[in-house]
């Protein structure tokens, strides 16, 4: 019989109270979501859907979220290859730069997003990229790319390198050795640094409040301009939707790593 633990229960109970506090926010967005009216109150005087029905019929919200898609798998592509490449190149670099050079590739972490939002305006006015794909994919992974170095990073760190000379001495070229030894135990940084940089995408607004024009707009430049225009729930209802897909996905994940560690 397991004896009582007063400890690890006021452990449990203070991390309790810090998911209930981290989510609080949340859980105040989803009832306003379903208001009749058009206001934020909460709580609502009444229910409905037509909020949820709003962001699926009005033009300028599902396109903007489509937008906001497809660029965040764009940009998680073309960060996750340059990051992956970067993290790999400054991990076999055998020179005192290599730190100064990561800390170069990570600086759109530190630089305030206004200023970094304000250079990339002023370069962009005089190449035409403002408001086009082209604009968009170079800014966000621009900011995308550094998540993928540290996440890649941190798997080649404890990555053992004699099992590269091992495959070599076995015959196998490079690029062999890199396919069959060398990517599958950094694959979980790579997918890491993918997941992150979809989100950085997708999440982004300072720099796409600068770029952006009337004919592209990504979904969270488009939720800051209803907000700044009028009270529309439909902000809230987007929020809900994207807790509620947030939330299945990582329950999936968890439900099935969990599985495979136990039948590991």
């Amino acid at each position: 019989m397991k004896r009582f633990n007063p400890g690890r229960l006021l452990l449990g109970l203070t991390c309790l109270l810090i998911a209930l506090w981290l989510m609080a926010p949340t859980l105040v967005v989803v009832p306003m979501s379903f208001a009749e009216k058009k206001s934020l109150a909460f709580p609502p005087s009444g229910y409905s859907l037509k909020w949820y029905a709003n962001f699926f019929t009005n033009p300028q919200w599902f396109d903007s979220f489509i937008t906001s898609l497809k660029l965040a798998l764009i940009v998680s592509l073309v960060a996750t290859v340059f990051g992956t490449m970067a993290a790999i190149g400054l991990d076999r670099m055998k020179s005192r730069f290599s730190g100064l050079i990561r800390a170069l590739l990570i600086t759109p972490m530190v630089v305030p997003g206004v200023v970094l939002a304000v250079g990339i305006y002023a370069v962009y006015l005089n190449t035409s990229l403002v408001g086009t794909w082209t604009g968009y994919i170079f800014a966000h992974t621009l900011l995308a790319v550094p998540f993928v170095l540290i996440a890649v990073g941190a798997n080649l760190a404890v990555f053992d390198q004699r099992l590269e000379t091992a495959a070599a001495s076995l015959g196998a070229s490079k690029l062999t050795t890199f396919f069959t030894v060398t990517l599958p135990l950094i694959l979980p940084g790579i997918l890491s640094g993918a997941l992150f940089a979809f989100v950085t995408s997708f999440d982004e607004v300072i720099v796409s409040l600068f770029i952006t024009s009337p004919q592209l707009k990504t979904l969270p430049v488009q939720i800051f301009s209803s907000m700044t225009r009028d009270a529309d729930p439909t902000v809230a209802a987007v929020g809900s939707l994207i807790f509620l897909t947030t939330t299945v996905v990582i329950g999936l994940a968890l439900i099935f790593g969990t599985r495979k560690g136990r039948k590991a």
